[in-house]
């Protein structure tokens, strides 16, 4: 097991280097680059597991994008099993009869992301796009249409470019399996 942060952290093994990360960013880039030529765009990080996804991928679309963050609070006890969540910072950016992206970390059961898709309905966007960096199918508890992702996972613990571990590890360069949920 190797140490990391200053021994705040165990991990089994670096699952996703930063060269392969840089690479499929790179690829997604260019994908929603030719999905969405001659469109207004607006790309929405979720905050703060998206920072770098949202950060790198911006920085990869050569389109002229307008960009945004949302921010959300669990609700104890009902996150997990509803997807209801609060809205702790909401978007600036007028987003109607715009092409919309929300850039998620991870998706897991879906929940969360269909509800932030729904609230995003409400300001009439022209349509709204998912894209995130990681994507479990097997613990999708509703269809939702993710139209981009980065790669596939399963149940592992991961950390690192945006997943942390009460809150610590988001700055890791690369997505590493943690030894065990600390």
């Amino acid at each position: 097991m190797e140490e990391v942060l200053d021994g705040s952290l165990s991990i089994n093994k670096i699952v996703y280097d930063q060269d392969v990360i840089r690479s499929r960013v790179a690829e997604l880039g260019k994908q929603i680059t030719e999905d969405f030529k001659g469109e207004e765009v607006v790309v929405i990080g979720v905050i703060k597991g998206s920072l770098y996804f949202f950060s790198d991928l911006t920085r990869a679309i050569d389109l002229p994008v307008k960009i945004d963050m949302i921010g959300f609070g669990n609700i104890p006890d009902t996150t997990s099993k509803t997807g209801v969540v609060r809205i702790t910072k909401d978007i600036d950016v007028d987003i109607t009869d715009k092409h919309v992206i929300i850039v998620e970390d991870v998706i897991r059961t879906g929940l969360t992301t269909a509800y932030l898709s729904s609230c995003l309905e409400s300001k009439r966007p022209k349509d709204i796009t998912l894209c995130t960096m990681l994507l479990n199918p097997n613990r999708l508890l509703m269809t939702i249409p993710v139209k981009y992702y980065g790669f596939e996972i399963d149940d592992r613990w991961l950390i690192g470019y945006g997943l942390d571990n009460n809150e610590i590890g988001r700055n890791l360069p690369y997505i590493a399996e943690m030894s065990r949920k600390e």
